[in-house]
């Protein structure tokens, strides 16, 4: 094997390379992300369709439908009945250090960017990693990077992170205002299978809509499984990071090729020489003395139209493929 000299490119080409591999291995960590994103699915559907019995024992259809007949009728001083998918639950059968029943209450969210921690006014970082995790690979077609908020844990906020995690947020079609929260995309779409019909003008907390306490648990035990998402993702991608970095240290440290070439073997991951070699970061083969010829007279030729210019690229582009 040929003494080739390591560069930074060459180890880019490796990390990149091996970090795939590491977050498609069948780790004990994937298993249960993949596990507790399952557990959540199955509990979503059935805990909603409690929260509209929930909701329509305060709020009967029939109510609803009467309100409407006069809103058709009477216009905006009827307008109080709307589509909702958060709702502040509450029971009455807690009781206090003098024996007296008191209300128990939290904010439920059933939003794909809804908060896990009964917040009102926004669930912050972790609703952005329960979505960014649970549309994963969605958002990896994308070609955005859904793991960016777990890469990042710790860390002070920086241009790095803002930038996936907005791109993160527009794909998936995130509004930007809390008024009008529906979203567009994946977000409306998912949403949409989320909202119930409640009476009133106000916002959530001023409705408190009575449930008993087994279902108010039930309603905790969904809210954890959303947060079990999070927890378990940051496990999974916490194990990757750590790998990483003992890769960026050991490929930092090798001066040649093969060294590469052998950790990769030892790893399990088969990579040829000749290709790391033969193609620069953009997998464009630059090496073939015919294409390298050709671009490096497109460089000189400062008198070509723009037409031929295009047309000398696409040829060498064409002939690197080939």
């Amino acid at each position: 094997m040929s003494k080739i000299r390591m560069n930074t490119e060459y180890r880019n080409k490796f990390y990149n390379r091996i970090k795939d591999v590491f977050e498609k291995e069948e780790t004990q960590e994937q298993q249960a992300f993949l596990q507790a994103r399952e557990d959540f699915d199955n509990i979503q559907k059935s805990t909603f369709e409690l929260a509209e019995q929930v909701v329509e024992r305060s709020y009967p259809p029939e109510d609803v439908a009467t309100l409407r007949v006069f809103k058709k009728k009477y216009g905006d001083p009827c307008d109080v009945v709307a589509k909702d998918k958060c709702f502040y639950f509450a029971h009455n059968e807690d009781v206090d250090d003098e024996g007296e029943n008191k209300q128990t209450s939290s904010h439920f969210d059933f939003g794909l960017f809804g908060n896990h921690n009964g917040n009102e006014y926004g669930g912050g970082e972790d609703s952005d990693q329960f979505a960014h995790a649970y549309f994963r690979e969605e958002l990896k077609e994308k070609n955005c990077n859904p793991d960016i908020i777990a890469q990042q844990s710790g860390k002070d906020s920086n241009p790095h992170k803002t930038k996936h995690v907005d791109m993160c947020n527009k794909a998936l079609g995130k509004s930007s205002g809390y008024s009008s929260d529906e979203g567009t995309g994946i977000t409306r779409q998912y949403n949409d299978s989320f909202y119930a019909d409640v009476i009133g003008t106000s916002h959530c907390r001023s409705r408190a809509i009575a449930c008993t306490k087994d279902e108010y648990n039930i309603f905790l035990q969904w809210r954890s499984a959303k947060a079990k998402v999070v927890s378990t993702h940051q496990t999974w991608i916490d194990s990757i990071m750590k790998q990483c970095d003992q890769l960026k240290i050991g490929l930092k440290a090798y001066r040649y090729l093969s060294e590469g070439i052998e950790l990769a073997k030892e790893l399990g991951i088969e990579l040829d020489e000749a290709e790391l070699v033969r193609t620069n970061s953009t997998g464009l083969t630059i090496y073939n003395p015919s294409n390298l010829a050709n671009m490096i007279k497109g460089m000189k030729n400062k008198n070509q139209t723009r037409e031929d210019k295009i047309k000398a690229r696409m040829e060498y582009q064409k002939q690197s493929v080939n």
